[in-house]
């Protein structure tokens, strides 16, 4: 079954596109999306894109939580929610998630999640990685968390950005279970090897 309310986080990290893309993709599947932003991700979506903010984005989400809303309803196990996507998860936000820390809403919601058995997506999209952040991410693997590297493939010979992008997003919402016209599965029949 696919999820129908969605915790959508913003970090600070480089690519907001591509949690902008997902915004977009899961509000055409019909889901309930609840849109939060860190400091961060402000800064880097007024350094990375022209859209503005309060028209263009926040519109678009069903509620918009700023990051130290700490007592928010998302913050609560009894809000129900069905999943939580981090996109783009920078390594700080990371690193905080598997410390546990819940001094801030993604980091109270990220808990939820894990506490309630919810779906948990990170989308990193840092390099090179330091040890520390890969030994982090296999301990947040190990405890049921999806990593979603932000890391897009060729092999559907991409012709612009939105193609990158738009893989990448694809990867999330099939992890979701949700529906999508992004990419077309593999077919190995039809590759050209």
């Amino acid at each position: 079954m696919s999820p129908k309310r969605v915790v959508l986080a913003m970090t600070g990290a480089s690519g907001a596109i591509y949690g902008l893309r997902l915004l977009e993709e899961l509000k055409r599947a019909g889901c309930q999306v609840f849109l939060v932003l860190s400091a961060g991700a402000v800064a880097t979506i007024a350094q990375e894109t022209d859209l503005d903010l309060a028209k263009r984005i926040l519109g678009k989400a069903d509620e918009f939580f700023d990051n130290s809303e700490v007592g928010a309803s998302l913050a609560s196990g009894s809000f129900h929610f069905d999943a939580m996507v981090i996109a783009p998860c920078s390594l700080n936000s990371l690193s905080m998630l598997h410390a546990g820390r819940a001094d801030s809403l993604i980091g109270r919601c990220a808990l939820v999640a894990q506490k309630e058995h919810r779906r948990l997506i990170l989308m990193p999209r840092e390099t090179p990685l330091p040890a520390v952040s890969l030994l982090q991410m296999y301990e947040l693997a190990m405890r049921g968390v999806d990593l979603a590297m932000a890391a897009p493939a060729f092999y559907h010979r991409p012709t612009n950005i939105a193609d990158l992008v738009d893989f990448m997003v694809a990867r999330v919402l099939n992890l979701l279970n949700i529906e999508h016209a992004l990419q077309a599965p593999w077919n190995h029949r039809e590759a050209k090897i």
